[in-house]
């Protein structure tokens, strides 16, 4: 067989291609809204990413509507922290206020909001701090509670990002209590201890003051792990799971995909992004050609949804791609 026959041009390329094109709706466009400012503010270590004013939020909304994206997920910077995240579930916190005016005046758009407590901890971990540790079972009922306070708002899905064991069952039960069972769970599940979220960190503001979090988050040299916390969550009520990082996880990405055959998403995380748009912005990569080319690897490897900065570019590069 001469295997060249079918990479003679693009038409014959599209034809025997096993993995179907990047769709606005494969993506999520994460948004981060932080209290207290009046106008947006660029992340140095992510060019082209801002922290936005609640004030903001609407519009932004709007736009990643309008190009096609189905769903944004909500990370939060609030005034004020404490050693409990005790504004995480303020049913007046910034992310709670974001989710209705989202869902007020752009109800079509999806909205998953993330789950922990880093960015509202003044010590800056996932948790409950007992004895210098996280404590897990303290913390999944604050977990607990975050969620039913995003649901009451009207998030469309909450998404536990913190790693604890039970996270996933602890709000599933806590959201059936109270009324609540149609609100989605997107788990986190397999969520390594990566270097790769530095920048997240500085947009988020949540860097840990003490210590890291390699006691609750995945160790990289693991493979089959992953697959038992997917097993987990699954069985705790997930609807979805994640894998993340994505960039270096594809293989984790697709065993999960194809040992569980269960909804899956990937989280193509901030340090991913800046070396693209660094080097980019340098002139060394063709950053259209390169995000293409790892996002399509991303849903190669099993991914149903990915989770990325770039998302609103892409949106614009496939409607581009479109009118030609």
């Amino acid at each position: 067989m001469k295997m060249r026959l079918r990479r003679k041009d693009e038409a014959t390329r599209r034809r025997y291609r096993q993995t179907k094109e990047l769709v606005c709706a494969d993506l999520v466009a994460p948004l981060f809204i932080k209290e207290g400012i009046f106008q947006k503010k660029e992340i140095a270590s992510m060019p082209g990413i801002y922290q936005f004013p609640l004030k903001e939020v609407v519009s932004q909304a709007r736009k990643i509507y309008n190009l096609g994206i189905p769903s944004v997920i909500l990370f939060g910077i609030p005034l004020d922290k404490d050693d409990t995240g005790a504004s995480a579930y303020d049913s007046c916190g910034i992310i709670q206020e974001t989710i209705r005016r989202i869902k007020k005046a752009v109800f079509r758009l999806k909205v998953i909001a993330d789950v922990c407590m880093c960015e509202y901890t003044k010590h800056g971990h996932c948790g409950i701090i007992k004895n210098s540790c996280v404590d897990n079972q303290q913390t999944i009922k604050i977990l607990a509670k975050i969620a039913l306070s995003y649901a009451q708002a009207g998030a469309d899905t909450v998404a536990p990002s913190a790693m604890m064991d039970g996270q996933v069952g602890a709000i599933k039960e806590c959201l059936r209590k109270n009324n609540y069972s149609k609100v989605k769970i997107l788990a986190y599940s397999a969520k390594y201890a990566s270097s790769f979220y530095g920048p997240f960190r500085d947009a988020a503001e949540s860097a840990p003051k003490f210590g890291d979090r390699k006691t609750y988050q995945m160790d990289y040299f693991n493979s089959d792990e992953a697959v038992l916390e997917a097993k987990l969550d699954i069985q705790e009520g997930a609807d979805m799971l994640m894998v993340k990082p994505a960039l270096g996880y594809q293989d984790i990405i697709y065993r999960i995909k194809k040992e569980l055959k269960f909804p899956l998403a990937c989280y193509s995380v901030s340090g991913e992004y800046a070396m693209i748009k660094t080097a980019a912005l340098k002139g060394y990569l063709d950053e259209k050609k390169v995000v293409l080319e790892a996002l399509t690897g991303f849903k190669r490897a099993g991914a149903d949804l990915i989770i990325t900065y770039y998302a609103q570019e892409v949106a614009k590069w496939l409607k581009n791609k479109k009118k030609i």
